[in-house]
Order: structure tokens, then C-alpha cells, then sequence
């Protein structure tokens, strides 16, 4: 999916946000699919994955949101991932081709486009990007900004940590991992600039000797929620050409059987590597990197 779609797809939520007069967080997709003539139903039992439901009845539309996930952030964002089908150009005739019910699996695990552009609707939806950096000025980084954050959007600490990265202006990235292997990882704009960064593919083994490791080696660790932390050096997780020093913090996503990491370059390193001129230090750069 190219970054044009994934800009689109946020800013339409955005404006829908405008157009309701909505400007504080949380924000509820319940409230703007009511607007809208939506009905939201809980549904206890879904297809095995399956996040949500829209579905048309001619002219009228009803959401239906699973609940084996009983994570109120996920649950959230599976009615605005679902908004996102309603809403965006181009969903309503590619989802109901072959019938008036369309199955979902939010949270970024698609590699469908249209599921995708739901997604990043679905952010842009709970997480706008004006009130979201507002709220990030008054934190400090890593793993306990996007736990507050989360908090505070009422949305999963996955979501909250992919808009994160996408919004901060540290060097910094997230992996979100289960069973010894990464299902997903997105960088920061200033983590991009580091010369040459291994961007870890989906289905990658996760470093032998990380804190995250440990966490799949004791299974309880992750049902349980915990969390810890270590300092490393980024070429452990990246490679890269340039040896900086960093913090990777593991929490483990309870039932749901996954390890969201957050790694982050630590302020003395940011300072040091962004002190000059960013538009130079992008130029000097350019011909050296790749992904």
C-alpha cells in the first residue's frame, strides 16, 4: 500500500471528525456511526479472526463488532475500521461484490489494500493527528507514552503504538511479534534517516538475545502482561552502519499471545545525530540508504 492511500485514508477520518464538530479525545465511532444512521452491535460469537462486520440492507448499514477480544481499545477500533469501509471511496463497491456482508480482521495484520486503508482510517479516527501530538508533547517516550496514550484514545496498545511511531519525532520503532517471529514493524521518520537499517520482514526471527525473546521462552510472561526492559545497541535489532545506544521495552499482550516492543534511541543519541542541519543529513545519507 503506498503512503498516499494511508494519508487519504487518515484524512477523511479527520474531516468526518470536522464535519461532526468533534474535537476532543476519546473519540467514539459508535457516536459517528449513530450520525450517520448506523446501527453497533456487540456479536459474542464471529468467524475465527474475524474483528468486525459491515453490513447493507438497501440503503441501510449496522456494524457488528466480536468480542472474544475483550480489549475495549480493539473492540473500538473494529467499529472505525468498519467506518473506514463505509466511508472511504471505492470500499462500499469492492467489499459487497458477492453479497451484502463483509468479514473483517482489523489491526494491521491485512495485506489487502482495502483492509489496510480501513485500518489507517481507523486511526486517524480515534487518534487525529492534531490532538494526538498535543497529548504526546505532555509525555515523556517510549512504552509509558504509548500506555498513556492508549489510555487517554481509549484504543489497544498495538494501534496506539503504530500511531505513535508514525507521529513522534525521535528515532525510534515498534515490532509487534508472536511465536519467536515479528508480524509487523514501522519506523519513525528520524529512525528512516539511520543509514542502512535491516527493516525486519514479516515471518523474521526476532533477535536470539533480545528482552523480547525471553518473553516467547516463558509463555506466562505474556499471558500474564508483563513488561521489562534492557539497553542495547541498535545494530542488535537493525543492523545498520552506526552503533548508537537504545532502549527496548517488551510488554507481553496477555491472551492475545503476541509481544509488542518498542525500541528507542536514547536522548543523548538523538541530540548528537539531529544537532545539524536535517535536510543536509538526509542528503548525505541518501546515497547509502536502502531498505
Amino acid at each position: 500500500m503506498n503512503n498516499l492511500g494511508i494519508v487519504l485514508a487518515e484524512r477523511r477520518a479527520e474531516n468526518i471528525l470536522t464535519e461532526l464538530n468533534i474535537g476532543t479525545l476519546p473519540i467514539d465511532p459508535s457516536f459517528v456511526a449513530k450520525k450517520r444512521g448506523i446501527v453497533v452491535e456487540a456479536k459474542p460469537q464471529t468467524a475465527d479472526g474475524v474483528s468486525g462486520m459491515l453490513l447493507r440492507h438497501g440503503n441501510n448499514f449496522g456494524i457488528i463488532y466480536a468480542t472474544h477480544i475483550r480489549s475495549k481499545g480493539f473492540q473500538r477500533f473494529s467499529i472505525a475500521h468498519e467506518l473506514g469501509h463505509y466511508f472511504l471511496d471505492g470500499h462500499i463497491d469492492y467489499i459487497f461484490k458477492d453479497g451484502n456482508i463483509h468479514e473483517s480482521r482489523a489491526g494491521f495484520i491485512s495485506a489487502n489494500n482495502y483492509e489496510r486503508e480501513a485500518d489507517h482510517f481507523a486511526a486517524g479516527l480515534l487518534m487525529p493527528e492534531a490532538l494526538f501530538k498535543t497529548a504526546l508533547e505532555n509525555e515523556t517516550y517510549g512504552l509509558n507514552a504509548v500506555e498513556s496514550l492508549a489510555a487517554l484514545c481509549i484504543t489497544s496498545l498495538t494501534a496506539t503504538a503504530i500511531r505513535y511511531v508514525s507521529l513522534c519525532d525521535i528515532a525510534c520503532a515498534i515490532v509487534l511479534s508472536s511465536e519467536g517471529r515479528i508480524n509487523f514493524c514501522s519506523f519513525s521518520e528520524k529512525m528512516k534517516l539511520l543509514p542502512n537499517l535491516k527493516w525486519p520482514k514479516r515471518g523474521s526471527c526476532i533477535p536470539r538475545n533480545s528482552t523480547t525473546a525471553d518473553f516467547f521462552n516463558e509463555p506466562s510472561r505474556i499471558a500474564c502482561a508483563n513488561r521489562a526492559e534492557a539497553d542495547i545497541d541498535i545494530q542488535e535489532w537493525f543492523d545498520g552502519e552506526i552503533s548508537m545506544q537504545a532502549k527496548e521495552e517488551t510488554i507481553g499482550l496477555g491472551n492475545y499471545g503476541k509481544v509488542l516492543t518498542v525500541v528507542t534511541v536514547t536522548d543523548a543519541e538523538n541530540e548528537q545525530l539531529y544537532e545539524g542541519d536535517e535536510e543536509e543529513l538526509i542528503e548525505s545519507w541518501t546515497p547509502r540508504f536502502h531498505r
